[in-house]
C-alpha cells in the first residue's frame, strides 16, 4: 500500500461555454492526489492524507479518488474551503494562479498526523503543500516519524513563484531530502535546489547523504535515474501533447507501479533492486506519462492502457 501525502486541490483549466464564452472548468488537482489517481487506476493499493474541504469542490475530490481506486480513510475533512489553482495554458505548458488562503489542505496540523496500518509500505511527498504552513511542517514531522521503517518518496515538484521565503523552503526540502529513500526531481527543480552545480554532481551529493535512488526528468531528454555504482536512462515515448498537467505525478506513478509489481518497496529490495527492473520502472513512467499529456488535464492512464 502507498500513501499519498499532500496537495489536493481544484484545477481551474481553460475552456469554452454552449456559446463560445471563455470559461473556467473544474477538475481534481495537486500534484499528489494527482499521483495516488494515477497509482490507483493502475492498480495499486492506494491510500490519500491531505485535508479535504466539505465544500462541492471537496466533494469532487473525495469522487475524483473514490473512483480511481484510492481510499480516504485518512483525509482530514473540515469546513474551510478548498484550494483553486486556475491554469493558464501557453503551447500546451501550464502556469497556475492558486487561491488557499485558509483552505482544508493548507490548514492541517501536526494534529492530525494519522497512526498508519502495517500494510502502508511507502508514502509519497510533495509539491506546494510542504511550502505552505502549517501543513508543511505537519507534513515534513511525518515523514520524520515514519522514514526508519517505510519508503519514503519525495517529490519537491518546485514551483518558484509560490515560494516566498526561498531560504526557509530550500532549508526544509534539504532535510527531507536526506530523510528520503527515493527522490523525482526535473532537471528545472534541481536548478532551484543549486543552479552553480550540474545534475551529476547535486545527485552525488544527495546520494552520499543516503537516498537509494533519484530519478531526474527532462522533459523531450527522457528520465534517468541515479544510484549508487550506476545509472539507467528511458527515452520519451512519442505523444501528441495537449497540456502537461499532471504529467509528472503520472510518471511517478507509473514508476512506482513498476517497482511494486517487482515487490522493491522495501528498504532492502529497493537497495539491492537489478538494472532492468530500474530501467522498466523508468520506460513505464515514460509511458503512463505520454498517454496524460495527449490528454486534458490530469487524467492518467488505467493499468490497460500501459500494459502494466
Amino acid at each position: 500500500m502507498i500513501l499519498c501525502c499532500g496537495d489536493a486541490l481544484v484545477d481551474m483549466l481553460p475552456g469554452k461555454t454552449g456559446s463560445g464564452e471563455a470559461a473556467f472548468v473544474p477538475h481534481a488537482g495537486g500534484a499528489s492526489l494527482n499521483t495516488a489517481v494515477a497509482l490507483g487506476r493502475l492498480g495499486v493499493p492506494t491510500e490519500f492524507f491531505s485535508g479535504i474541504s466539505r465544500d462541492l469542490f471537496g466533494q469532487l475530490l473525495e469522487n475524483a479518488l473514490e473512483n480511481g481506486n484510492v481510499g480516504i480513510k485518512y483525509a482530514i475533512r473540515s469546513d474551510h474551503p478548498t484550494t483553486l489553482a486556475f491554469v493558464g495554458l501557453s503551447n500546451g505548458q501550464a502556469n497556475y494562479t492558486f487561491y488557499n488562503e485558509n483552505s482544508a489542505d493548507r490548514t492541517l496540523s501536526e494534529s492530525d498526523l494519522p497512526d498508519l496500518d502495517d500494510d502502508i509500505a511507502a508514502l509519497l511527498f510533495g509539491a506546494i503543500s510542504l511550502v505552505q504552513e502549517p501543513c508543511g511542517t505537519a507534513y515534513e514531522a511525518l515523514m520524520k516519524r515514519e522514514c526508519q521503517k517505510r519508503i519514503v518518496v519525495l517529490d519537491p515538484n518546485i514551483r518558484p513563484s509560490f515560494i516566498g521565503d526561498r531560504a526557509s523552503h530550500l532549508a526544509r526540502m534539504n532535510r527531507m531530502v536526506a530523510m528520503a529513500d527515493i527522490i523525482k526531481v526535473s532537471d528545472e527543480d534541481l536548478a532551484w535546489f543549486d543552479a552553480e552545480s550540474d545534475v551529476v554532481a547535486i545527485v552525488d551529493r544527495w546520494l552520499d547523504n543516503g537516498t537509494k535512488l533519484i530519478i531526474v526528468t527532462a522533459g523531450v531528454k527522457g528520465s534517468t535515474a541515479y544510484r549508487k555504482g550506476g545509472s539507467s536512462h528511458a527515452e520519451v515515448e512519442p505523444a501528441e501533447v495537449v497540456d502537461t498537467v499532471g504529467a509528472g505525478d503520472t510518471f511517478s506513478a507509473g514508476f512506482l507501479a513498476s517497482l511494486q509489481r517487482d515487490g522493491l518497496l522495501t528498504k532492502q529490495t529497493l537497495a539491492d533492486a537489478d538494472d532492468k527492473s530500474i530501467a522498466r520502472a523508468l520506460a513505464i513512467g515514460n509511458r503512463a506519462a505520454a498517454i496524460t499529456v495527449s490528454r486534458a488535464g490530469a487524467n492518467p492512464p488505467w493499468a490497460h492502457e500501459i500494459s502494466l
